[in-house]
């Protein structure tokens, strides 16, 4: 796994051997930001990355020059990772979460302009989570939330639904109060 473009295009991440976390796939992590970069302005985002598993999506938020990425992840041993990684190259803009994402989402008062969750794919409250994010109230005004998941999932039924993009094993929905 590698960051794809900005500050730390190219930098390598290689998770311990016994790591359990899914990663999100080169091509389709360079694939959302092509898109992303049609949408925001990187430098003035604000961000929150649920599940973070090896953090590849916040490192590059992170290289790309977003104000601050807030990540969450419960399991000790990978925010162990990430805060190692996180140091390593010196990610002033990455605050690294040690809790679990429904009591994050309970107590959060910081509003974000985006909202990435990669939860594990065989979780069993994954269809939940999009209504737990958009009735948060963590989204700024014109903010969006993208959930990656498995193509068995589809959440074109939900409200706040307003895009899709399948990338084989990798689907991204596209959630916003605005849209």
């Amino acid at each position: 796994m590698r960051i794809i473009s900005g500050r730390y295009r190219g930098k390598k991440i290689i998770p311990p051997a016994s790591f359990k976390a899914r990663p999100t796939t080169d091509y389709a992590r360079e694939s959302l930001f092509n898109i992303l970069s049609n949408r925001v302005d990187f430098e003035t985002l604000e961000v929150l990355d649920l599940f973070s598993g090896t953090g590849s999506i916040s490192y590059e938020f992170a290289s790309r020059g977003a104000l601050n990425v807030h990540l969450v992840e419960k399991d000790y041993n990978t925010i162990s990772f990430i805060r190692k990684m996180v140091s390593e190259m010196k990610l002033e803009n990455i605050r690294a979460l040690h809790v679990d994402v429904k009591a994050y989402l309970k107590a959060c008062n910081y509003r974000y302009d985006v909202v990435f969750a990669d939860p594990p794919y065989d979780l069993g409250w994954l269809k939940e989570i999009p209504a737990l994010v958009m009735e948060a109230g963590i989204l700024k005004e014109e903010g969006f939330f993208i959930l990656e998941h498995p193509k068995s999932y589809s959440f074109s039924n939900n409200r706040f639904f307003f895009e899709h993009r399948d990338y084989g094993s990798v689907n991204f929905s596209f959630f916003s109060t605005g849209k």
